[in-house]
């Protein structure tokens, strides 16, 4: 089965396409490691960057990694038929973070954060093992400017993420695709194309992040009056003003 190739899918390949030259994400000889967790994003993101890389300039690859964190009831066998049916080169990888959070966990503390950074190292590790120098997530335009608003609403600093970036252990090269592409055009993109959306099933699945949760509902709300507020905010990242800023480490 291959892609739908319409108007959303240009619209997504185009801007993609587009980060990849702003932001230097790929070059000659690159090997990736794409994170599959089996949700619409990561789904998109591989999709995307095979089709790119069927046309593109420059000779890359592209391995899809899937961790499976041992949750009960996770259908790692549905995506991994579905790497298979399409041909992509991958690794589903077993392990038992559920066991570590569950034993190591405090009482009130984030499941997510603490999952995540069990997953981050991992996937370092399997990209260094499939002699990948580069890690493609894929966080999209929401995440950014949401992240961005959580920073500075909860933790009071004024950052969000990077769309290319070298990673703790010196090696890889963590790079986010997706940076320009809206939330609601993967979800319409992944209900077209059938992707088998698998849920993780984290015990917090669906209730956990509520923090984030209000930032959408606000940027939502914003967006009535201005359709093009994440658009925005997305800019201001490129565009920081560090004189009419109150952080005396830069100052001159």
């Amino acid at each position: 089965m291959s892609l739908v190739e319409d108007k959303l899918y240009k619209t997504i390949k185009n801007a993609v396409g587009r980060a990849i030259a702003d932001f230097s994400l790929i070059d000659e000889g690159d090997r990736i490691a794409v994170a599959v967790s089996g949700g619409k994003d990561s789904y998109a993101l591989l999709h995307i960057l095979e089709a790119l890389r069927k046309r593109a300039p420059v000779r890359f690859e592209i391995v899809a990694v899937n961790i499976d964190s041992g949750y009960p009831g996770y259908r790692s066998d549905i995506i991994e038929r579905h790497l298979g049916e399409h041909g992509f080169a991958h690794h589903m990888e077993k392990t038992n973070h559920y066991g570590i959070i569950k034993e190591k966990r405090r009482p009130g503390s984030s499941y997510c954060s603490m999952c995540a950074r069990l997953k981050r190292g991992v996937l370092y590790t399997l990209a260094q093992q499939f002699g990948c120098n580069k890690l493609a997530l894929g966080h999209h335009m929401d995440d950014f400017v949401e992240t961005l608003l959580l920073n500075q609403f909860f933790v009071g600093s004024l950052k969000a993420m990077a769309a290319k970036m070298l990673a703790d252990n010196g090696k890889t090269t963590v790079i986010r695709p997706l940076v320009y592409v809206e939330e609601k055009h993967i979800v319409n993109f992944s209900a077209i194309n059938g992707f088998p959306v698998v849920c993780c099933r984290c015990p917090v699945c669906g209730v956990a992040d509520l923090q984030r949760k209000r930032m959408k509902s606000l940027l939502a709300e914003l967006e009535k009056e201005n359709p093009s507020v994440k658009r925005s905010m997305l800019r201001a990242l490129s565009n920081v003003q560090p004189r009419h800023l109150l952080d005396t480490s830069l100052s001159v």
